[in-house]
């Protein structure tokens, strides 16, 4: 039985933008870019869910030794919780879409400055700059630990 992909990272298979100088951040041509990497990686996690399917229904065997059984329900359940954080992660590349659309991507949602393109790039629907995901991240680490 296959082991489940992780698939929560974002394609490798783009070329990262190099603005020009004195090119405005967030400009048609940056967005555009932006919404090229989340379709891809939209239609690389709903491939991944295809996947799943397939192999759930063509995999279903009915053990007669419960161990052998067990093994597969766990094998299962180990894609399922995969499948279950990719459809999340699904829904943040619709709202990362989205805001593309309404021209309000690659602003931090605390503070109001650039994320930045190179951020951006490694994971598109980031929503807070560096700093301001630092600063959250300590205060979870406090509040949690």
């Amino acid at each position: 039985m296959p082991v489940a992909e992780k698939k929560t990272e974002v394609p490798k298979k783009f070329t990262p933008y190099e603005p020009a100088a004195g090119e405005e951040y967030m400009n048609e041509k940056q967005l555009e870019h932006f919404r090229q990497i989340l379709l891809g990686w939209k239609q690389e996690l709903m491939e991944e869910v295809d996947r799943t399917v397939r192999h759930l229904q063509e995999e279903a065997n009915n053990y007669a030794d419960p161990a052998d059984r067990a093994t597969q329900e766990e094998g299962f359940s180990l894609e399922l919780r995969t499948r279950d954080r990719e459809r999340k992660l699904l829904k943040k590349i619709n709202e990362t879409l989205e805001m593309i659309d309404e021209d309000d991507y690659g602003f931090c949602d605390a503070c109001g400055v650039e994320i930045g393109i190179r951020r951006l790039e490694a994971r598109p629907t980031a929503t807070l700059c560096v700093d301001c995901k630092t600063l959250a991240e300590l205060k979870e680490k406090q509040l949690g630990g």
